[in-house]
């Protein structure tokens, strides 16, 4: 499995993020901003993040542009536990004052603590 730079993965996390905002904006406009107690930032992101990473070959719009794809360290796409847990890291990456993200930088698989978590690596698709 060829890896993703970790700057073509930085670029894929913004143009989902900028995707979500829009569509985080206008579903809190319609349902407000909780459902239940919960954001709806965040239940946007994880319905996002799990059908895109579990029924689009482990790509968001942001991977696709960037041609790069999420799987398990063995290759295989991701089951919906998987893509739940590796969302729920993006937020325990940035909690932890970002240290999550940054440790994919001297990591040799490029894995940030979201993809320890989740047994995942982001490959060329």
């Amino acid at each position: 499995m060829n890896q993703a730079s970790l700057v073509s993965r930085l670029v894929a996390l913004i143009i989902d993020s900028i995707i979500l905002a829009i569509i985080g904006g206008l579903v809190s406009q319609i349902v407000g901003s909780n459902i239940l107690g919960v954001g709806v930032g965040f239940i946007v992101g994880v319905a996002y993040s799990w059908y895109f990473w579990t029924r689009n070959n482990g790509q968001t719009p942001g991977k696709q542009l960037m041609g790069i794809r999420v799987v398990k360290t063995d290759g295989s796409g991701l089951n919906d536990l998987e893509a739940v847990i590796r969302y729920i890291g993006y937020y325990i990456n940035t909690f932890l004052l970002f240290l999550g993200w940054l440790w994919a930088i001297p990591d040799g698989k490029n894995q940030g603590l979201h993809d320890k978590l989740a047994g995942t690596v982001v490959v060329k698709a």
